[in-house]
């Protein structure tokens, strides 16, 4: 700022004798200021390509996991089993130190086979229709305890496959 207001105050004499302003170059200022409106642009434009890439990716594991729930109905059935609800919604109040915290749980389909009641959670992609995920495992768990089911399925209807789930206790408390 200093440097600027000197700029502004500095006289010289020309030739003739007459006190002269010089020629203020704004070139820097302007460029930087085109460098800071572009780079704002840019910021903005990434954000709104990520957030569209994003919601693009989701639209499409959400249209694929739809897909997949029409196809594990059509198995389920074929398979014997009776579609008693689809996504169905329970309140469950798991206690955390006695006190109960509500939550909601939404399961794919309640079916019924055998007199048994059971929770068949579809599972699409490579890596969600295995025990070996651990989320899925836990949801599965979290099914049969909280719908009180007599067991759980995990139904990929890319593969064509319904599994039956068991959760034994463990009888063995060795250390």
């Amino acid at each position: 700022m200093r440097a600027a207001s000197r700029l502004l105050s500095w006289r010289c004499c020309s030739g003739d004798g007459a006190d002269v302003r010089p020629v203020r170059d704004d070139r820097g200022v302007i460029l930087l200021a085109v460098a800071l409106l572009g780079a704002l642009v840019a910021l903005v434009l990434a954000r709104r390509w990520a957030a569209w890439r994003g919601s693009r990716r989701a639209k499409r594991r959400a249209a694929r996991a739809m897909r997949g729930e029409d196809v594990a109905s059509a198995l389920l059935e074929e398979a014997g089993f009776r579609v008693v609800a689809r996504q169905a919604c329970i309140r469950w109040a798991p206690l955390v130190d006695g006190e109960p915290h509500e939550t909601e749980l939404r399961a794919d389909y309640l079916v019924e086979a055998g007199g048994l009641l059971l929770v068949a959670e579809v599972k699409t992609g490579d890596f969600a229709p295995s025990l070996a995920t651990a989320a899925t495992r836990r949801q599965l768990l979290e099914y049969h305890v909280a719908f009180e089911a007599d067991g759980v399925l995990l139904v990929c209807p890319e593969r064509g496959t319904i599994q039956r789930v068991e959760f034994p206790r463990r009888l063995d408390r060795r250390t």
